[in-house]
């Protein structure tokens, strides 16, 4: 399998002008030798409006499709994945200089890992940064630990999906991202971590964009019935998978 990288972004119409930016973040990355990226950018729907922020780049795949909603667009973007890992970066993200290497470092260097994950920044409007309180130790997150603190704590995880860093057979064998109106990220982190143990980096890994058009900001996003819902069903699948004792280890 070729020494690479995707980094998959869904994006629409909303998101499209900081898709340069996620780009420029992505240049700003260093591999070890004999490693690449490669970006696959889907949008989710078929418009005029994103194309024209792509950027130009060989590294780079543009595909369209029918509207879903950012899981069901990632999944799709699998299709390009041509790497041993995939990597997420939302379109209105940016990678800090050093993630990919760090991801790429833990998950070498250790075949048990099924993943990884890293510090979240939420990034303001004005351009400043503002952490999180209750980031784990760093290392490794051992099977049933982010579920477990998931349902103790109001279905709060950990650690950020977004910041997710993924081998790719085990993210196909596991369907990629649920078929959920929102939250698909964390019922992905969920059954990744319900079958594999994955790791946590100290180091800030995303940048985090808060703005008025995000879809997480939309009232329907807090909707409680819709919420219990998706709650309900991405703890019963973490619940099913772990009760198979399926023990993820790379053998590629």
């Amino acid at each position: 399998m070729p020494r690479r990288i995707t980094v998959v972004t869904a994006v629409h119409a909303p998101s499209a002008h900081f898709l340069p930016d996620a780009y420029a973040s992505l240049c700003r990355q260093e591999l070890p030798a004999g490693w690449d990226w490669h970006w696959v950018v889907q949008e989710d729907g078929h418009s005029d409006e994103v194309a024209p922020h792509v950027p130009d780049d060989a590294r780079v795949t543009f595909r369209q499709g029918r509207p879903g909603g950012p899981g069901v667009a990632r999944t799709m973007a699998l299709a390009h994945a041509d790497g041993a890992y995939v990597k997420i970066l939302d379109a209105d993200d940016q990678l800090p200089p050093g993630t990919l290497v760090r991801d790429l470092a833990a998950l070498e260097a250790d075949r048990t890992l099924g993943w990884a994950t890293s510090r979240a920044l939420d990034l303001l409007p004005d351009g400043s940064t503002v952490g999180f309180p209750g980031d784990p130790a760093p290392g490794p997150v051992e099977r049933g630990a982010v579920l477990d603190f998931w349902t103790a704590h109001d279905y709060r995880a950990q650690v950020h999906p977004a910041t997710l860093f993924v081998r790719r057979g085990l993210l196909l064998a596991l369907g990629g991202w649920m078929a959920l109106p929102a939250s698909e990220d964390t019922g992905l982190l969920l059954a990744l971590n319900a079958t594999s143990r994955g790791w946590f980096s100290s180091e800030v890994g995303l940048l985090y964009r808060k703005w008025p058009g995000q879809a997480t900001g939309q009232a329907s996003h807090t909707d409680a019935a819709e919420r219990d819902a998706r709650m309900t069903v991405v703890a019963a699948r973490a619940r099913e998978l772990a009760s198979f004792n399926w023990r993820y280890t790379a053998t590629d």
